[in-house]
């Protein structure tokens, strides 16, 4: 159903908020769609994933980096609440006439993911993350299986994947305490507190404010700590 006719008076003033009041010269269209595409999935936002799609592939944003952004989510929300935008996707590509699957990304085996991903928690978070994978099973699977199945892959840089982690996060609220720490991994990622504020502003007419000045205060204790 077109909103432009069910609803012309609203759909005016929301394209003018979240398609040019909230627009930053600091975000660039590729970083903007990135960021829009983790939060909606964060926040459940199917319908408004399913508009948002086609515009991300016309800004820069290439069907590897749509599949990498959707695997991750695996991993904070849930396999239960990923599927949705895992199948929404592909009939997007297949509307698109994008052949599947897509190129593989895969860059470590089942014997090296834990040594692989131990490597990256330490580049994101700091030495200290080399001994964290002993503390308990969840740990140790979080080490393997979050950053060492995915933050591995191909298709993203680290600061991308960062980024969107703390979209995913946001948006789903409740989760402040991580929150904080992935704001922590994105400053020494180079995502500094400026740069997510200006993304926090692009994600907010499709997370709404509660959830949008949490993640705000979330990035000032980060930025205190």
């Amino acid at each position: 159903m077109d909103l432009h006719i069910t609803d012309p008076e609203f759909t005016e003033r929301f394209e003018y908020f979240a398609f040019t009041e909230v627009i930053q010269k600091e975000i660039d269209a590729r970083t903007r769609y990135l960021a829009v595409l983790a939060a909606l999935i964060g926040c459940g936002g199917i319908d408004a994933y399913r508009e948002m799609l086609p515009k991300a592939l016309e800004n820069g944003i290439t069907p590897v980096t749509v599949k990498e952004i959707v695997y991750q989510a695996a991993d904070y929300l849930g396999y239960g609440r990923m599927l949705p935008f895992l199948n929404c996707t592909n009939e997007v590509f297949s509307e698109k006439k994008i052949a599947l699957p897509l190129e593989g990304q895969a860059a470590t085996t089942f014997e090296n993911r834990l040594e692989k991903g131990i490597e990256v928690q330490a580049e994101i978070f700091g030495e200290h993350m080399k001994e964290a994978w002993k503390k308990g099973q969840i740990n140790r699977l979080l080490a393997a299986n979050c950053f060492g199945d995915y933050y591995t892959r191909k298709g993203l840089s680290l600061s991308e994947r960062e980024l969107i982690t703390f979209c995913f996060l946001m948006a789903q609220g409740g989760c402040e305490p991580q929150l904080i720490a992935h704001a922590k991994g994105n400053f020494h990622m180079g995502n500094d507190k400026d740069f997510l504020n200006c993304v926090i502003l692009q994600c907010l007419p499709y997370i709404g404010y509660p959830r949008s000045l949490n993640a705000i205060a979330c990035i000032h204790k980060a930025a205190d700590e």
